[in-house]
């Protein structure tokens, strides 16, 4: 049962907004530590090494500098916030390695891997991204994807997640009203905020990826390291952290009808703080 909205909206200013509603980039600011280790652990490297990766979604960059240092013979880091990529370009260059790094909007060249980490739960339209990665990939290509929390995990509504499973408990009227007092963007739903929230589940993610070009070589559902005792096929939804998964294509993105294609192509997207446009991110309809 929800709380009716005017008093969960005093509820709600009891609470300090979460750092990353006030938090901007600046010409100072540096990429954080890869994840891709702690979430994939070192065999993740020679899947990466001597390819082309597109790292979608790439933030700052920390992820694509680190996959080059291991060899990627090439990395093309794709976001659509242009400050983003200003700080993964400095940084590369402060590297040595703007000559295997590349930070764009538009992605003009096909791949052998795409890499999305910390993304998936913001797109606006999942299913069409899935069939974006099969448009961006060579035969043969894989997605390496990893995200959460889930929509059901205690902390799935991430900054609205003031404590556990209140994005769940508290309408969605009154946490973006909460929110408006910091934020003054017009957001007036979950997936209009920047980094917005698509509300997706394991058992949503499985089924996109059973009606996508791809299937699941792997795949791994994180429990909550404290409960992870309880964590179970019954469970899972509410228990775990993180989705880890490997995605092989079954079909090369050439093969999906005209129509399916230009869906993808056309499609609208957020992740990582702003909207993702794919009819940009492509710079083209196909390869």
């Amino acid at each position: 049962m929800r709380i009716k909205d005017e008093i969960a909206y005093r509820i709600l200013r009891r609470f300090s907004p979460p750092a990353s509603w006030l938090t901007r980039l600046t010409p100072s600011s540096a990429p954080a530590s890869s994840k891709l280790a702690a979430y994939f652990g070192d065999h993740i490297w020679p899947e990466l090494a001597g390819r082309t990766v597109i790292d979608f979604g790439c933030g700052r960059g920390a992820d694509a500098l680190e996959i080059a240092r291991r060899g990627a013979r090439r990395v093309i880091g794709v976001d659509v916030r242009t400050e983003a990529l200003a700080v993964a370009a400095r940084a590369a260059e402060q590297a040595g390695l703007a000559d295997r790094c590349t930070f764009v909007t538009a992605v003009n060249e096909p791949a052998d891997c795409v890499l999305c980490i910390d993304a998936f739960e913001h797109f606006a339209d999942p299913a069409s991204i899935l069939r974006l990665w099969a448009t961006m990939l060579r035969p043969g290509g894989k997605a390496f994807v990893s995200f959460g929390p889930t929509w059901l995990h205690p902390l799935g509504g991430h900054g609205f997640s003031v404590f556990p499973w209140a994005h769940l408990l508290f309408t969605e009227d009154a946490l973006l009203r909460w929110r408006s007092d910091y934020c003054d963007d017009g957001a007036r739903r979950f997936h209009e905020v920047a980094g917005g929230l698509n509300g997706i589940t394991i058992r949503r993610f499985e089924a996109l990826v059973r009606q996508s070009p791809f299937r699941l070589a792997s795949f791994e559902a994180v429990p909550i390291r404290a409960a992870r005792w309880l964590h179970n096929r019954l469970t899972r939804e509410f228990l775990t952290s993180m989705v880890r998964c490997e995605l092989v294509m079954e079909r090369t993105g050439s093969h999906q009808p005209e129509a399916q294609a230009r869906e993808a192509v056309e499609s609208l997207a957020c992740a990582r703080g702003q909207c993702f446009v794919t009819r940009g991110l492509m710079g083209g309809t196909g390869f």
